[in-house]
């Protein structure tokens, strides 16, 4: 199974955009799914996560009440629904299925170890 993010683009300051983690091949299922971003010159950083069932998310503290993050359907595993965005939000945005027998919540990239192609958002002042 691969993962491929999708949906970036370039964007204004406080618009928005929806970014979809799909699966190619054979259906998988994960604990979690999460996403990263990972900004020029800098490493890559948690952004969110939601359990499969979608009972709880969990946030990075500076996308807390900005993003949204939510299961999607059939092979869409994730959606991250990004709103207010700013130019520090450029980054490639990673998603990712977590490995197996991780304690919630996933928010390091050692409790991932599934990752999708990347997807460019640009935000401009």
């Amino acid at each position: 199974v691969q993962l491929q993010a999708s949906g970036g683009g370039s964007v204004q300051a406080g618009g928005s955009l929806r970014l979809s983690c799909t699966a190619s091949g054979s259906s998988s299922s994960y604990s979690a799914m999460g996403w990263f971003r990972q900004a020029p010159g800098k490493e890559r950083e948690f952004v969110a996560a939601i359990q499969w069932s979608g009972r709880s998310s969990y946030y990075a503290q500076s996308v807390k009440g900005r993003f949204t993050v939510s299961r999607g359907n059939a092979m869409t595993l994730a959606l991250l629904q990004m709103n207010s965005l700013e130019p520090e939000d450029t980054a490639v945005y990673y998603c990712a299925g977590s490995k197996a027998g991780r304690r919630w919540p996933h928010r390091t990239e050692d409790d991932f170890g599934y990752w999708g192609q990347g997807t460019l958002v640009t935000v401009s002042s």
